[in-house]
């Protein structure tokens, strides 16, 4: 089985912060599994360096586009290598390649009668004598009258064009704009109506948030939708009387995906197609709940568009995750940021938080307190804490090597019954279940040696300490397999204490008469104090 993974694209407008994160993070959780599993995976993602966000950083800052969008690439690529994601191509949309497949797609879509020409009123600003991008056009949505901006409200997530909006102001100057007549390329939408609605009838790998809001952009009736924008930063338009226009950002960005595969594929010598075909193939789209149109309904219109390419199975696609019971806000700087993060706490601390309090079905909340509560109490004090003490007692018993002995026979059938399990979950998408089951076992092996007391065992029965000890380090062994995709780096120093290989999908044993290495502790207790400096700062900002 070919596996795709495409996770959705930042703005390289502004340093990540967590709640982007938290919608992004199930795809490298995802991918991991898939690569345990022996499937061949292929991972991709990158930088939207297009789009009004962009400019308007760039217009505030005074400094070319460019400029931004290399500081924050830049930025997002050391995030995501201490993140651990495991990307196999994270590249960017102003990178040629991309432009050159994107430009492709255009042509193709033209040729295939989906997109077509007419002359459309757009919104000018005389004042600032430009046509203006969606984004630079803000005003109050017409559907539940909260401010919007020209593409979409975040409200009540409507798909808007700017000349809809009431009290319509330009975003530059704050004056008043007009409109003017320009030629534009339209994406015929209305076209796939019908194959769109049983597309999403017959879903059955997307999250309810993406079902719900599929079937009521359905309902209302699906829009043609402007392809091209009177732009001065993006993909030129391939064709000849459209100088100075560009290929719209929600068209261009969500061809990264086929542009990233097709990159990748050069860079290796591979075949894109694979993981491109309409058999064999399992793609999975991640993404926070304000990019669901754009995956659910605008894409795969572009794929029917360009005929015979998989759409997608599964949309990943996440609730908000709020910051101290307040919506994240950059512009107020309520925002935790990810490389502020890094600094100070460990990634498998931060990738543990974001799927065990993730927002998959509805919005969640993170709070410093739950923060480092939940590092304290379950990663150190449950999964840690049965490392530690396990390997330890080996240390100090038995010279550093594996005590010979038969695992619990319940406890194996307990762990080959967890990657069943786990494995379905993680498939569809129920991540968050997924390490909930993982860690109900380890409070349940930690119960285990309690009850076990080996260091009783060790004075009064040794042959049974050799069987507790054997079977919590062919626990150990299992849970460096089962938490991979979740806790990566603390799972591969697991594996170098017991000098096993690469990690899989399946049961393994540890023999017995191995030398342990070393072992360290998996993770150092947060000082509660922090809570309360880590909330004063956020106050400050």
């Amino acid at each position: 089985m070919s596996i795709f993974i495409g996770g959705a694209w930042p703005y390289a407008n502004g340093s990540l912060h967590l709640g982007r994160l938290a919608s992004l993070l199930p795809g490298d959780v995802i991918a991991r599994y898939y690569r345990l599993k022996g499937d061949e995976v292929l991972y991709v993602s990158g930088s939207d360096c297009h789009g009004t966000p962009i400019s308007i950083q760039a217009n505030t800052e005074g400094v070319s586009p460019k400029i931004i969008t290399d500081k924050y690439h830049n930025e997002f690529v050391d995030c995501f290598h201490q993140m651990g994601f495991s990307y196999d191509l994270y590249t960017r949309t102003d990178h040629p390649f991309h432009h050159e497949v994107v430009q492709e797609v255009f042509k193709q879509l033209l040729d295939n009668g989906v997109l077509y020409q007419k002359a459309v009123e757009q919104t000018y600003c005389n004042d600032c004598d430009r046509f203006l991008p969606d984004r630079y056009v803000e005003g109050n949505c017409p559907r539940c009258g909260s401010a919007a901006r020209g593409d979409q409200c975040d409200v009540c997530s409507a798909l808007l064009d700017p000349l809809e909006l009431h009290n319509r102001s330009c975003k530059l100057c704050r004056g008043c704009p007009t409109s003017k007549l320009s030629d534009h390329y339209f994406l015929a939408l209305s076209k796939f109506q019908n194959e769109l609605e049983n597309f999403v009838d017959q879903a059955d790998g997307w999250r309810e948030n993406a079902i719900g809001l599929s079937r009521r952009y359905l309902r209302e009736g699906l829009q043609d939708r402007a392809a091209t924008r009177d732009l001065d930063w993006g993909v030129d338009v391939p064709l000849e009387g459209f100088d100075g226009k560009k290929i719209y950002v929600w068209v261009e960005a969500v061809t990264g995906y086929l542009s990233a595969s097709q990159q990748w594929a050069n860079q290796r010598g591979e075949a894109w197609e694979k993981f491109w075909s309409k058999d064999g193939v399992k793609a999975y789209y991640i993404h926070g709940k304000d990019n669901i149109p754009f995956h659910t309904l605008i894409w795969p219109a572009i794929l029917l568009g360009l005929k015979n390419l998989h759409l997608p199975d599964h949309i990943v696609s996440s609730e908000f995750l709020n910051l101290e019971g307040r919506k994240f806000s950059t512009s107020r700087d309520w925002a935790v940021w990810v490389p502020y993060l890094l600094q100070r706490y460990e990634a498998d601390s931060i990738r543990y938080f974001l799927i065990a309090n993730g927002p998959e079905n509805r919005d969640t909340d993170f709070s410093w307190r739950e923060f480092i509560y939940s590092h304290n109490g379950e990663l150190l004090g449950a999964f840690g804490n049965f490392v530690n003490r396990s390997l330890v007692f080996i240390g100090k018993f038995y010279e550093g090597k594996i005590p010979h002995g038969v695992i619990d026979s319940n406890i194996k059938q307990q762990i080959e019954e967890l990657y069943i399990r786990c494995g379905e979950l993680i498939e569809v998408g129920k991540l968050k279940e997924a390490l909930e089951n993982i860690f109900a076992f380890v409070r349940s092996c930690n119960k285990y040696v309690d009850e076990q007391k080996p260091w009783n065992q060790i004075k009064e029965n040794a042959d049974s300490c050799h069987v507790t000890l054997h079977t919590c380090v062919q626990i150990i062994a299992n849970l460096a397999n089962l938490l991979e995709p979740f806790v990566p780096f603390s799972c591969k120093k697991i594996r170098g204490f017991l000098g096993l290989s690469a990690p899989t999908w399946a049961y393994v044993e540890c023999p017995a008469g191995r030398e342990l290495t070393p072992v360290e502790v998996l993770f150092q207790r947060i000082d509660v104090s922090r809570i309360e400096e880590e909330v004063q700062r956020l106050k400050r900002n």
